[in-house]
């Protein structure tokens, strides 16, 4: 069948679907002028589907073109919708009866696919791990499998910079609907004008509210219940089971092309969705899954990527100079959902950006069969602290060394800067040099001597810490970061570890730790790639903080947000024969 283009469009906007419930969901319909039935391609969103390009990954209007019904719905509760606002908890449901909806109407020939970013990503694994009779292909684009590992909290401290700014930003339409349902909207004004000095304020001021439990800037006018739920129980798999794609994939037995950015807050998840799906699937068809990653922040989708120009080949708008997102996505639902024979299986399931060498490069497998995990250890004389200490770094067991000590005060938190991050203004993501944070002394900082040859890293990393604490509880940051000969440190990946969730990955329930007592902490840094070029130096640095970004431990030893005073935990990084120290790096090797 020959690729449709060209065709005349017409947009049904408001078109309901009434859900099981009898709750009634908005949509807007574009669609090709005529009597034809066609594919449907069908996103659904918290953000407003009347806003300029609300699919944001999809032009509308262009892929109605190319013969698909495009339809775009306001989930429950927000914007056209009926219904209550409750972040997640409502999608799977409403998604099954949305699909199911879409392939029966009159221009539709049965046959839909998926598509959207982050949340909207979300939307389409929650529907299809029911799957739906009429889902036949999606693709997920930056989103997320288990919310405790980047969406609430993260190695068990709480995802602040992204929670809050975000649940703040969704509460406009959450006033804006109360007062019109309530039929006086007379005081809609004064609330909007709170909110948004509120929303302005966060950065600055906002996120340094305590106690967490009472958390202001969302405080207002009972604007996000959502926020304050995870305080009764923080890290609870109960509690975010509605919004877990984590252990329900076999269930999922379409294709799914997965796309992600070395610098999205989801990466970790965009990998393993692709991985399990690829490698475990359970259907012939699940395991056709693709998986495509950029040098890319959430929702960026241009240079620089922070203070970095990957070139104009990085961006989803020419790929390689050779193809763009939407292309790359079109080509995949002609295969899956038109027959045609795009070309698309036939090419590697993966590809990939590798920084440092600034390449795109097609790959087998995730991760790489061929990288070698290496593992490279901290040293020091006892005087790593800041970027002009003797921490060094590499492959050489330690023997007796003295450990390194800091303080580490909540009050005076090391303050985010660049990474995988969604915040306010203040706070872009991308690449940032570390220098002024690597100038810190409660900054660790262990760094190779200058690289012979090009080195390359791709892959999962962690950092396996030996350490003790004066606290009964408190946190460990690490972070690689790529050295260049001129000193520029530019950040690749970082993970934190709250002690007290330390065997969390095991099952084991949350312990306080003894102060003075030495415990391995295993830090996940998700992965990345990057050639470290001849003449630059990996990196590692470990500290107790990154804020906003995660909430500040108060070294209490007490419940979740349920302290306005802050303590100081004396740390000590042990980096000897019986308390190895390292990170392990997926070496590839031949570069």
């Amino acid at each position: 069948m020959p690729v449709q283009s060209g065709l005349q469009v017409t947009i049904e906007f408001d078109v309901p679907a009434q859900m099981r419930d009898g709750v009634t969901l908005r949509a807007n319909v574009y669609r090709p002028v005529g009597d034809e039935r066609w594919p449907v391609l069908l996103t659904r969103l918290p953000y407003g589907k009347d806003f300029p390009n609300p699919g944001g990954v999809l032009d509308a209007v262009q892929t109605a073109r190319r013969g698909y019904v495009v339809i775009i719905q306001d989930t429950r509760g927000r914007f056209a919708s009926e219904g209550e606002w409750v972040p997640m908890r409502q999608e799977a449901l409403d998604g099954v009866d949305t699909i199911a909806w879409a392939a029966g109407l009159p221009y539709s020939n049965g046959a839909v696919g998926m598509y959207g970013a982050s949340y909207f990503g979300f939307t389409q694994w929650s529907a299809a791990v029911h799957q739906p009779e009429a889902l036949r292909t999606m693709v997920p684009y930056i989103t997320w499998n288990d919310p405790l590992n980047g969406v609430t909290f993260r190695g068990g401290a709480l995802e602040l910079g992204t929670t809050a700014s975000w649940q703040l930003s969704m509460a406009a339409n959450v006033l804006m609907r109360r007062h019109l349902l309530s039929g006086d909207p007379s005081q809609l004004g004064t609330d909007m004008y709170v909110w948004s000095k509120t929303l302005d304020s966060l950065g600055p001021e906002g996120y340094w509210s305590l106690p967490l439990k009472e958390f202001v800037p969302l405080k207002y006018k009972d604007i996000a219940p959502a926020f304050f739920e995870v305080f009764d129980a923080p890290m609870s798999r109960e509690l975010v089971e509605p919004m877990t794609i984590l252990g329900k994939h076999e269930q999922v037995t379409v294709p799914t092309f997965n796309i992600g950015g070395w610098y999205d807050i989801f990466l970790h998840d965009t990998l393993e969705n692709f991985r399990i799906m690829r490698q475990e699937g359970t259907t012939e068809a699940a395991r056709q899954s693709k998986l495509l990653i950029g040098p890319w922040i959430h929702g960026g989708n241009t240079n620089p990527v922070g203070e970095k120009n990957f070139g104009f080949a990085s961006t989803p708008g020419l790929i390689n100079l050779q193809s763009d997102i939407m292309s790359m996505q079109l080509r995949w639902f002609d295969h899956f959902l038109k027959g045609n024979d795009t070309g698309i299986l036939a090419e590697a399931p993966v590809k990939l950006y590798v920084m440092g060498a600034n390449i795109w490069r097609d790959e087998q497998e995730w991760p790489l069969a061929r990288a070698v995990e290496t593992r490279y250890y901290l040293h020091s004389d006892g005087h790593a602290n800041t970027l002009t200490g003797d921490g060094s770094l590499n492959v050489e067991v330690p023997a007796a060394e003295e450990p390194d000590h800091y303080a580490y005060d909540p009050a005076q938190p090391v303050m985010t800067r660049g990474g995988a991050l969604l915040m306010t203004p203040e706070y872009p993501g991308g690449v940032f040099d570390q220098r002024p944070t690597e100038q810190r002394s409660d900054v660790l900082v262990y760094t190779t001597p200058e690289l012979t040859e090009d080195t390359e890293v791709t892959g999962p990393i962690s950092v396996h810490l030996w350490a003790t604490s004066s606290a009964p509880d408190t946190d460990f940051v690490a972070r690689l970061v790529d050295v260049y000969p001129d000193g520029y440190a530019q950040n690749l990946t970082d993970g934190i570890i709250r002690a007290r969730y330390r065997d969390f990955s095991t099952g084991a329930e949350p312990s306080l730790i003894e102060p003075g007592q030495p415990y391995e902490y295993v830090i996940d840094l998700w992965a990345t790639s990057n050639v470290f070029k001849q003449g630059h130096r990996i990196r590692v640095d470990v500290t107790s903080s990154n804020f906003p970004r995660w909430d500040r431990n108060p070294n209490t030893g007490h419940d979740l947000g349920a302290d306005s005073e802050l303590v100081v935990a004396q740390q000590t990084i042990l980096h000897d024969a019986e308390h190895p120290s390292f990170i392990t790096l997926p070496i590839v090797p031949g570069v």
